[in-house]
């Protein structure tokens, strides 16, 4: 169990599966979701974990000048999901395999979604009547070469998300300066675009013309994005993360009749928790894989997350029910935590809906990090666990509970949400006394999605999701 999915073995070893299989999931998935900053690169706020083999869950949340006329600012929330492992690493906004990982270079092929595009709400009066502006999928190849001196970075992509269909090379340079708990990375990126990409996001055409607006096509171009990005160690594991930016858009850019004319500046401020440092518990053959068996049901209208884990509402769909089916394989992570009794696993999730014939049933991948507390003063007689899982869910199409709830406020939904399992079970074991059942658990939980209520453009700005109540059994193998 040496990384998170096969190199993420601590889930998949057990399995057949490998690990580049899981990837190539995760990065289907980005297809339909996936980031790059229009004001610049947020990878150096994503490429922090302090040790290989490694996890982390945290945010930033950014405000930027938007580059579109009259747009004002963008508030945006980018969930951090990351792993390092010897070969894949997912950085909250790109997920990829590391072709060459040594002290001084490095090469990745990759996947990653440019947070390009039209505002998702309060369209200025400058795009009305425009086709909208999607986020666009890249495949690219990145190259790193370190030295004492600082980092030069080489990127080549293209979208393969069938929107700008557009290249774009990236060239950086990148410094690291540390200093006790402070570390600090100034950043130069320059981004060289071809006329596809630029037109795409950037360009009007002849059928989008107003008097106001004429018919406009920037051409290739070249960007540039000047940036400080910092981190604080606050403990050992919680790290404070903060950056500035500023971007110079090419002027056949900011000729555009939509475009702004000024520099475009970015703050960014977040944190993370990174699970490196404590001890490997995946790493030890001694230590049990979880399997787990699920079913549930959709909830009934109304029936939101907080009023189901107050018990303020339990009830389910009774007009077009739909219903889930799955297996979840974890991994521990961390036991003990600090001390206290609470346990941390690492899971992969397989989720089957049957979506009763109104729309086609599909799958659905959830990768998630769960915390497990069982210091009930009765836990020593019968074990109690209230556990919370968090990550990313990825759907292969959008379930129908969610897709309906999108129409019927003329929105669209996203594959790609956000992932909660809250989950209150008991040992089986100790109620039936056994002793061969002691690691058995049953219980119910909720499988949340959701979008962060339309502040995340890496989630597709959905608001809303879907929730399901299920029962499950769990045992430690």
């Amino acid at each position: 169990m040496k990384s998170l999915l096969s190199h993420c073995s601590f889930i998949f070893r057990p399995f057949p599966f490998r690990s580049f299989a899981a990837a190539a999931l995760l990065a289907a998935g980005l297809s339909a979701m996936t980031p790059a900053s229009a004001n610049g690169n947020i990878e150096p706020l994503t490429d922090i974990l302090s040790e290989p083999s490694s996890a982390g869950l945290g945010f930033v949340t950014s405000l930027e000048l938007s580059p579109y006329r009259d747009a004002g600012t963008r508030y945006d929330i980018l969930p951090l999901y990351l792993y390092e492992g010897q070969r894949l690493f997912l950085h909250a906004n790109r997920v990829g395999v590391k072709l060459l990982d040594s002290s001084e270079q490095r090469l990745d092929l990759l996947v990653e979604r440019r947070l390009e595009g039209f505002p998702a709400t309060r369209m200025p009066a400058s795009l009305a009547g425009m086709a909208t502006r999607d986020s666009g999928i890249d495949l690219g190849l990145s190259y790193r070469y370190r030295q004492p001196w600082g980092s030069l970075q080489a990127e080549l992509l293209h979208d393969i998300g069938d929107t700008s269909r557009g290249n774009e090379l990236r060239l950086g340079y990148t410094r690291e300066w540390r200093s006790g708990p402070w570390t600090l990375r100034p950043s130069l990126t320059v981004a060289v675009r071809d006329a596809k990409l630029n037109n795409y996001y950037y360009g009007v055409q002849a059928s989008e013309a107003t008097p106001d607006r004429p018919a406009y096509a920037p051409g290739a171009g070249v960007n540039a994005t000047l940036g400080l990005y910092g981190s604080y160690d606050l403990t050992q594991r919680w790290r404070l993360l903060g950056g500035v930016s500023a971007t110079v858009l090419d002027s056949k850019v900011k000729n555009s009749p939509i475009v702004q004319k000024s520099v475009l500046p970015g703050v960014y401020v977040g944190a993370v928790y990174d699970f490196g440092g404590h001890e490997r518990e995946w790493a030890k053959e001694s230590s049990p894989t979880y399997f787990k068996l699920l079913y549930g049901k959709a909830t009934a209208d109304g029936c939101h997350l907080l009023k189901i884990i107050t018990a303020q509402c339990l009830s389910t769909a009774t007009v077009n029910p739909t219903s889930i089916a799955g297996v979840q394989v974890g991994r521990p992570f961390i036991q003990n935590l600090n001390g206290w009794p609470v346990e941390v696993v690492g899971y992969m999730g397989l989720t089957y809906h049957n979506d009763q014939g109104l729309q086609s049933n599909g799958m659905q991948l959830d990768l998630f990090m769960k915390a497990f507390y069982f210091g009930f003063p009765w836990s020593d007689r019968v074990k109690t666990r209230l556990g919370l899982g968090a990550g990313v869910s990825l759907a292969q199409r959008v379930p129908y509970i969610e897709a309906s709830s999108q129409a019927a406020n003329g929105e669209l939904g996203s594959r790609l949400l956000q992932y909660l399992d809250p989950t209150l079970d008991v040992s089986l074991g100790d109620i039936l006394g056994s002793r061969a059942l002691k690691e058995t658990y049953i219980g119910f939980g909720v499988s949340h999605r959701s979008g962060i209520f339309r502040s995340s453009r890496l989630l597709g700005n959905v608001y809303g999701g879907s929730n399901y109540i299920y029962s499950y059994v769990e045992s430690a193998f």
